[in-house]
């Protein structure tokens, strides 16, 4: 049946609140304003707000409507809508199908973005979209259930992941704030107390290379050289919101990855947010292309192997986390500079020590990365299917599930 989504779905556009009312002690409504917190299909909620402006129901589908537009999640409860954001709610109640729906036609409502600097679509770009959905509700539910198996694998796998991460922090906190595992006489440091054995250093001073997008060269040079694309192409343009969800839809070509070759990335990397969300930290994974970084992160690669996963607990869960908040700065934007960063300190086992922890935690990060890799397979298995299934090119009527 071709109509326009208006006709099918009711909209629901953000707007927000005064930010005198939002708070982060889990006050009134959870709060999105934008993308910025979206997971695989469901967000998290760092923000609240005690005064509600518009409300999305529980199982309503958000997505972003202002740059980067048309990234979708479901709410798992009831929250407000800020302005980088609206709601989508199916008349027919189907919110489901109406989820793997609009992932099939946010290619077509692209083509309706306006704006030079921040791109955005209206609510009448959205209701005055055409689409063709199949009818069959049976139909529907039986197109869901396929996606929905390959969705809820790669979610396992995501529990799995964090699950793996939790027990290799716990080994940290053990051996490197309980020292459960050195008799050394303790010290006293700005840390509090810790072993006479190990050292306290600035982070400039590690063997680790930290660069960024703008490595690579002034403002007008990469922007004569660099082009992103949302169709696939030469490499991956690694961003700090593809890393929160495992979604990586940017790419370059191949004249803009050499040009970026100070931050060439081969995978395990340690990522982090500079500008904006300030203090996200991830290990970078290994793709099916080549990849480079984005803007507004910065990348550290140990030249020492058994660094890496140390500096990532680091820097993700402990210290380096109050630290890097301290060195944060702008008003109407957080930010910190590498130059800062590199000043900041931070201690060291001795390397025996080091090594040990490195190969105790090694065979987690190992089924980590396995497990990431599955779900880029998964990944493109559902994305190749997600266009048949909508279009009708697979029929799933007499296929049981």
């Amino acid at each position: 049946m071709k109509c326009k989504l208006g006709e099918i779905v009711d909209v629901i556009m953000g707007q927000s609140p005064k930010s005198e009312f939002y708070n982060t002690e889990e006050k009134g409504y959870p709060f999105l304003q934008g993308n910025r917190t979206f997971g695989l299909k469901y967000p998290t909620f760092d923000i609240y707000t005690t005064v509600l402006t518009k409300l999305a129901k529980a199982g309503d589908i958000i997505m972003s409507v202002r740059a980067p537009v048309g990234d979708l999640n479901i709410t798992p409860v009831d929250m407000c809508l800020g302005r980088g954001v609206c709601s989508l709610r199916m008349k027919n109640g189907n919110q489901s199908y109406l989820f793997y729906m609009m992932k099939y036609y946010i290619p077509y409502l692209l083509q309706k973005e306006s704006g030079t600097v921040f791109g955005s679509v209206s609510k009448r770009d959205i209701t005055e979209l055409e689409v063709d959905i199949i009818e069959d509700v049976e139909k529907q539910k039986r197109i869901v259930s396929y996606l929905e198996m390959i969705d809820d694998k790669i979610e396992l796998n995501n529990a799995i992941n964090k699950n793996l991460e939790q027990q290799a922090v716990l080994l940290f906190k053990k051996w490197f704030t309980d020292f459960v595992n050195t008799s050394s006489n303790l010290i006293e440091t700005r840390f509090g107390l810790i072993p006479d054995t190990f050292r306290l250093l600035k982070n400039g001073e590690l063997p680790i290379v930290v660069t960024d997008y703008v490595a690579n060269g002034s403002f007008a040079s990469l922007k004569a050289n660099v082009t992103l694309y949302q169709e696939p192409n030469y490499a991956y343009f690694i961003r700090n919101t593809d890393l929160k969800s495992g979604l990586f839809e940017v790419f370059v070509d191949k004249h803009s990855y050499r040009f970026l070759s100070k931050s060439t990335l081969y995978g395990r990397e340690i990522i982090i947010s500079n500008v904006g969300d300030v203090g996200s930290v991830f290990l970078c994974p290994k793709l099916n292309k080549p990849m480079t970084l984005g803007n507004n992160i910065i990348m550290l690669r140990s030249e020492q192997d058994n660094l890496k996963y140390y500096l990532y607990i680091w820097f993700k869960w402990l210290y380096g986390q109050s630290l890097i908040q301290g060195i944060k700065g702008g008003s109407a934007q957080p930010k910190f500079n590498k130059t800062d960063f590199k000043n900041l300190p931070i201690f060291l086992p001795p390397n025996d020590l080091l090594e040990q922890f490195h190969q105790t935690v090694k065979p987690m990060f190992d089924l980590i990365e396995k497990n990431n890799e599955e779900n880029q397979a998964l990944t493109v298995i559902r994305d190749t299917l997600l266009p048949k299934l909508m279009s009708g090119e697979l029929d799933v009527s007499d296929i049981n599930i």
